[in-house]
């Protein structure tokens, strides 16, 4: 049993895949924020009716 422990313990073989796995997973959850940040950022820029950039393409 204390040399099947000892294998598993230096066995490395998949781990590359769950890190992968994990890096995407951050990526995505940062990505699908910063277009949500950017989505509300740009509603609220185009809101304003005395905003120069509304007044800018409104001519």
């Amino acid at each position: 049993m204390k040399t099947l422990l000892q294998r598993f313990w230096e066995d490395k073989t998949g781990a590359t895949a769950v890190e992968y796995g994990l890096i995407v997973a951050v990526l995505s959850l940062t990505i699908v924020g910063g277009v949500g940040k950017a989505a509300d950022a740009i509603t609220w820029l185009f809101s304003d009716n005395s905003s120069r950039l509304v007044n800018a393409f409104a001519r």
